[in-house]
């Protein structure tokens, strides 16, 4: 059941420019001017306000006491008291982690089914009322005393019981309940901190002159050369096609190559009887519709005969070549597509004429991989600079990290609270510490004799190998940021047998001028690297990898056409997301997660 009264009579618009997003309304009325500036612009049409900007002032709302504003949102508990004469809703709008108390009395909820009606959780409800001080010793500075129920939205009596219980839900549960989980305490709080970092990336790049580009999601080549990609193509669906026509009958070509020449015969007896009688006009015509019967029937025939020649061309439904190979000639791209792993080879085209630029888009991996770590679509943000080197690409790459602290740490404080209390109690202080401290900086081959010491002078046991040439994994990260040197590492100079071949090559022949920033809780934040410029190097390095050399036409010809030293880096957000808020499992910090076996909603 849904009682809704419609919008409140719109109050005329002014002319004068919007305050902070607000809408700026004409009232006559009392407090009339601080009443119009927490009206939101975008739902004046109710005249309502958001809680946030009630309960996240300053003074936490007292200086909207005694005023009539109206605010909606979804009832979180609910409790009818005074033997049935009123109930406490507990109502977010999901503008603030904190829920606002609104207490509504039994006639004001009269018209609407009631008290019963109100306090079920996941109601949604508009009220109007007025801003009032609790009593003594109550836990909330301010709650709002209903005058009128302007919308109610219950539980249908068709549905179930609402999923979402008052008690704690696990994230695995809450994962099946996608659609729904937002209005949960923690996926709310990991939205609003996932928009607060994505607010900090726009804003650190933008005043430090980067041009935000747009980098494509359908691409034909592999930045990554790993060949876990998803392949988009059409090829597949016209196979289902092909399959549904060879369940039907198949068309007898006997039949209609009969039916043509028996046409064709038809209009050769029509000609001669008009031949015979020249001034018969009904043989005159006669003639031209037995040629249309012979034209329609020559059509259906060549339509068969092709559809067998294409079938005899099919194996398994897909178009192939002499060899076997599947013809991508008749794909929608007419070649091999794929879902990019990444923005940067795009972005560095744009760099090397703009000379600043960040991307920040979802990049999509086919690793059939159920860890915790991993996801198969999720979000990067990839600067690249022109006129850079590596130890700048660095410099960059901490002041970002650090201006991301430091914003979540202004602006998220109510969401971050509720993070330290419910799921990482070190959450704020590993936030203030990496915005504090400076990056240490080693090299890889000075990383691993410090992991090599540990393990002989200290006893220190890691599950995978620590030597000179192999990829430092997640502890190996962790244990030197967390254990070692207390702070944030930039690891720099890796072997060049594990790292991408747009990498340049350093002068000792084994290392590449790579750089991996570690953190506390995650580990490897962000990857990064002095680009390649140097045409026969680049071109020698792709051979080495076994990669093709057309489909990175564009970017040597980046090396052709004034090459110019570049460096950027890649940080995957959602491990942002993870060091800032110490949750365990990645899944929870993008709002529609995919990993294999899981594409829902």
């Amino acid at each position: 059941m849904e009682v809704h009264t419609g919008p409140v009579s719109a109050p005329n618009h002014t002319p004068d420019p919007p305050q902070d997003g607000m809408q700026q309304l004409a009232v006559n009325a009392p407090g009339a001017a601080q009443q119009a500036e927490v009206v939101a612009r975008y739902s004046s049409s109710y005249g309502r306000s958001m809680i946030g900007r009630l309960l996240d002032a300053p003074d936490g709302g007292l200086n909207m006491v005694g005023q009539t504003l109206t605010f909606g949102g979804w009832v979180k508990t609910g409790r009818e008291q005074g033997a049935g004469a009123f109930a406490f809703l507990e109502i977010n709008d999901g503008s603030t982690f904190t829920n606002l108390q609104v207490m509504v009395t039994k006639e004001a909820a009269e018209a609407h089914g009631g008290l019963k009606a109100l306090v079920p959780t996941g109601t949604s409800i508009l009220v109007k009322g007025t801003v009032e001080k609790p009593p003594e010793g109550a836990k909330q500075t301010v709650e709002v005393k209903v005058l009128e129920i302007l919308h109610l939205g219950q539980i249908a009596a068709s549905a179930k019981a609402y999923p979402l219980a008052k008690k704690k839900q696990t994230m695995e549960f809450l994962r099946e309940k996608m659609h729904l989980r937002a209005r949960t305490n923690t996926i709310g709080a990991i939205a609003r901190i996932r928009n607060a970092l994505a607010f900090a990336t726009h804003d650190f790049f933008q005043q430090h002159g980067f041009l935000y580009v747009h980098t494509p999601l359908i691409t034909a080549s592999d930045c990554e050369g790993a060949g876990e990609m998803f392949q988009v193509t059409t090829l597949l669906s016209k196979a289902d096609e092909v399959a549904a026509e060879a369940n039907k009958p198949a068309a007898d070509l006997d039949r209609l190559r009969e039916a043509a020449s028996q046409q064709g015969a038809s209009v050769k007896q029509a000609k001669e009887a008009a031949t015979a009688q020249k001034d018969n006009a009904e043989l005159q015509q006669a003639v031209l519709q037995q040629v249309d019967a012979l034209k329609k029937a020559k059509a259906d025939l060549q339509k068969a005969e092709k559809q067998q020649q294409e079938r005899a061309g099919l194996v398994g439904g897909l178009p192939r070549l002499p060899d076997g190979s599947i013809d991508y000639a008749k794909d929608f791209f007419s070649k091999k597509a794929f879902m990019t792993v990444s923005g940067q080879l795009n972005g560095e085209y744009y760099a090397c004429a703009l000379s600043s630029i960040y991307t920040f888009g979802p990049t999509f991996r086919a690793e059939d991989s159920h860890t915790s770590r991993h996801l198969a679509e999720f979000w990067m943000i990839e600067p690249e600079i022109a006129y850079c080197q590596l130890d700048d690409c660095m410099h960059c790459a901490e002041d970002y990290v650090r201006h991301c602290c430091n914003y979540l740490l202004e602006r998220s404080r109510g969401d971050l609270k509720f993070i330290v209390e419910q799921i990482d109690k070190t959450a704020i202080q590993r936030l203030e510490h990496v915005a504090k401290t400076s990056f240490k900086r080693l090299s890889y081959t000075e990383a691993v004799e410090i992991l090599e010491d540990a393990i002989r002078t200290k006893k220190k046991k890691f599950e995978f190998k620590v030597s000179w040439g192999v990829d430092l994994s997640s502890e190996h990260e962790r244990y030197l940021t967390e254990e070692v040197f207390k702070q944030p590492v930039i690891v720099y100079n890796y072997p060049k047998e594990i790292k991408a071949f747009y990498m340049r090559a350093n002068d000792d022949g084994k290392t590449v001028a790579a750089m991996d920033v570690l953190v506390p809780k995650v580990g490897e934040l962000i990857g990064g690297s002095q680009r390649e410029e140097r045409l026969e190097v680049l071109e020698e390095r792709l051979k080495a990898s076994g990669m093709p050399l057309e489909p990175y036409e564009g970017y040597l010809d980046l090396r052709r056409y004034g090459t110019v030293p570049h460096a950027g880096f890649g940080l995957g957000f959602e491990r942002l997301i993870l060091f800032a808020t110490g949750l365990d499992n990645i899944r929870e910090v993008i709002p529609f997660p995919r990993w294999p076996g899981h594409a829902d909603y």
